[in-house]
Parts: C-alpha cells; sequence; structure tokens
C-alpha cells in the first residue's frame, strides 16, 4: 500500500491512494477523527461483505464509536466502545458472529489498536439488543490473540 498527502494550504491536504483521491480538511476534520472513522468504516465494510458472501443483505446499518482518550501528549485512545445497529434476514447469531469476526480477525484498523486500547462493542439486530458493551477477547492492552473457530476462518462468539 502506497498513500501521498500534499500539502495545499489552509489546513488542507491533497490525500492519494493508488485508487483514488480527497481533500483533507483539519479545520472541518481532523485527523484523529478521520482514523475513528476509518475503524468504524472497516467494520462496516466487513459487515456487509460476510453477509453478502452468504447470499444475506445487511439493511438500515448505522454504527456509531464512543471514544474516550487519554487526558495527556499525545491523546491516545483509551476505550472505544462501537455501537452497532442493524436489521437482516440471518439469525442472532450469524449477526454476532460477522461482528466478532471483523473485530477479531480481520479488521486491520481495530486489529492494529486493540492490543493497547479497551475495545468494546453493542450490537443491536433487528431492533433487539443482541450484545451489550461486551469486550471484545483480545483487547485492552493484554497483547496475543485468542482465537476461537468462526466458521469465517476467524476468531468467533463463545
Amino acid at each position: 500500500m502506497e498513500i501521498k498527502l500534499e500539502y495545499i494550504g489552509d489546513k488542507k491536504f491533497n490525500a492519494q491512494t493508488t485508487k483514488s483521491s480527497f481533500i483533507l480538511d483539519a479545520k472541518e476534520i481532523t485527523p484523529v477523527e478521520y482514523f475513528a472513522i476509518g475503524i468504524i468504516g472497516c467494520t462496516g465494510v466487513d459487515l456487509v461483505t460476510f453477509a453478502d458472501n452468504d447470499g444475506y443483505l445487511v439493511k438500515d446499518y448505522s454504527v456509531k464509536a464512543e471514544i474516550e482518550r487519554q487526558l495527556s501528549v499525545p491523546y491516545k485512545f483509551k476505550s472505544l466502545h462501537i455501537i452497532y445497529k442493524f436489521n437482516g434476514s440471518f439469525d442472532e447469531l450469524k449477526a454476532k458472529r460477522y461482528i466478532l469476526a471483523s473485530l477479531e480477525s480481520y479488521c486491520t484498523t481495530i486489529n492494529s489498536i486493540r492490543d493497547s486500547v479497551e475495545v468494546s462493542y453493542t450490537i443491536i439486530y433487528n431492533d433487539k439488543i443482541i450484545a451489550n458493551k461486551e469486550k471484545i477477547i483480545s483487547g485492552g492492552g493484554m497483547g496475543g490473540s485468542v482465537e476461537f473457530d468462526d466458521g469465517f476462518g476467524g476468531a468467533c462468539c463463545s
């Protein structure tokens, strides 16, 4: 992967990837906010992809993150709670497995921070809370990784 950032003035940058480009305006959205959006965007793409691969559609998807940061420089993320809300025609266990496969195995952004950030999640599926403030297995700065067979080749719920 190669990315490029070029300063164009007034706290704006031209961001380029191998596929596209966009203007990063640090006065409007900070790089930390872009990073956080990348984290929850990564898991959203995984969820939709897993469901699609199984022949299902994800509907009414939304996700938000509640982030607590350390109080001193460099203000690193201390905890991250992700709240997923979506509908579908698959069962609740599969909905939870899709999310956990992303969080524990596939999502690069989560897996890049989970050894130093306490990560938890809530899942609201078909208007029912099926997971409430649960922690990912390997989150919270413990290091290492615990894996369970989820049917996707990665980690899963117990």
